[in-house]
């Protein structure tokens, strides 16, 4: 098993690409601290799930944008597991409008979660990583935070800006044995795309550019995660992997 005997954050663990991801670490050996906001039910029987795979899990309560939750996070994780190995940023959210009508708490919240929101987790375990010389940070950005997108330059914004945090960390933590890289899905069938309204209307757009010619699944993303995360990726840094079907050709 690619990840046996480690331990990793994941941070929106619950639905989507975070718990694909939960239950591929599981699978590979890894106990998982997956965390959530609001969907407490699918997190607990996730957690349940894994441990019933003979993995150590637990369910966290946080709100990734505060510094004090991700603190408690990673104290709750050493409790749990005695140390942590690897560290998932997934969790965030958009807010989407245009630039000329998007509000400053649209611009704020957004950057505060899916950009501060990686910041609180990585400072709060570099230096665990540094001090054991040891560990695996995966980013999940986005491919339209390396082409921007029309209506989401709050999002693009930050999912760039994860891009650029994510080199700066793998020069800053390299020499210490970590290893730091970016995951940039496409369009992934998520529960957020199949309950949007316009579900077809951003399907045959993305369709238009996918040349594969699927939706990407979950999974698709949470198996590079998990091979980034493994020692088949230890001479990997700083990379922005694409898992898009083509779709950013």
């Amino acid at each position: 098993m690619l990840l046996e005997g480690k331990s990793a954050i994941i941070s929106g663990g619950s639905q989507g690409i975070g718990a694909a991801a939960s239950l591929e670490f599981a699978r590979e050996g890894a106990n998982v601290c997956l965390l959530y906001r609001k969907h407490e039910g699918e997190a607990k029987a996730l957690e349940k799930e894994i441990q019933d795979m003979g993995r150590k899990a637990v369910a966290v309560q946080c709100d990734i944008a505060k510094f004090a939750d991700a603190e408690r996070v990673v104290k709750t994780a050493l409790d749990a597991f005695g140390r942590i190995d690897i560290l998932v940023n997934n969790a965030g959210m958009n807010w989407d409008g245009v630039c000329w009508k998007m509000s400053e708490e649209q611009w704020d919240r957004v950057i505060e979660v899916n950009l501060k929101g990686y910041f609180n987790f990585v400072r709060n375990t570099a230096p665990l990583f540094k001090d054991q010389k040891y560990g695996k940070i995966i980013n999940v950005t986005s491919i339209n935070g390396l082409r921007g997108k029309f209506g989401q330059s709050n999002y693009s914004a930050s999912k760039a800006g994860i891009i650029g945090y994510t080199k700066a960390l793998a020069k800053e933590l390299g020499g210490f044995g970590v290893n730091v890289n970016a995951v940039a899905p496409g369009l992934i069938e998520t529960a957020m795309l199949r309950d949007s309204e316009s579900r077809d209307k951003i399907v045959d757009m993305a369709m238009a550019e996918i040349v594969l010619k699927r939706v990407g699944t979950p999974e698709d993303v949470a198996n590079v995660i998990a091979f980034l995360a493994s020692e088949k990726a230890r001479h990997i840094t700083g990379e922005v992997i694409k898992v898009d079907g083509g779709q950013y050709i």
